[in-house]
C-alpha cells in the first residue's frame, strides 16, 4: 500500500460580524441590507483582495475570511474599520450602519 500524501498549510482565520445587527435590520430592514451591501462592494471585499483574503462563509450579520498570514488577516481587520469610520464620518446616511461594521471583531 502507497502511503497517500497529506497536504497542510497554515492560515489565519478572521471572524468579523456587525455590532447591533439585530437593531439596524428592526429599525430598517432595506435600508440596512442596501447599505451593508454597498460597504461590502465599495470597502470590505477590496480590503479582503488586497490582504490576499477569501471569504469562505457568510452569514447574515458576519463572514469568516481565511488569510495566507495573520499579518495579512490583522491589516486587513484594521483596514476594513478605518474604512467604515470614514465612511461613517464622510456620510451621515451610512453612519450607523458604517459605525456598526466598524465595530467587527477579530479572533
Amino acid at each position: 500500500m502507497g502511503a497517500e500524501r497529506v497536504e497542510r498549510r497554515l492560515a489565519a482565520i478572521l471572524a468579523a460580524d456587525v455590532a447591533g445587527y439585530s437593531r439596524l435590520m428592526a429599525g430598517d430592514e432595506a435600508g440596512t441590507l442596501a447599505r451593508l451591501k454597498a460597504l461590502r462592494r465599495e470597502l470590505i471585499d477590496p480590503e479582503i483582495a488586497e490582504h490576499k483574503g477569501r471569504i469562505f462563509k457568510v452569514t447574515g450579520d458576519g463572514m469568516l475570511i481565511e488569510f495566507p498570514s495573520v499579518v495579512e488577516a490583522v491589516g486587513c481587520a484594521v483596514a476594513m474599520q478605518h474604512a467604515c469610520l470614514s465612511a461613517a464620518q464622510a456620510s451621515p446616511r451610512t453612519s450607523e450602519s458604517s459605525s456598526a461594521l466598524a465595530s467587527t471583531r477579530e479572533t
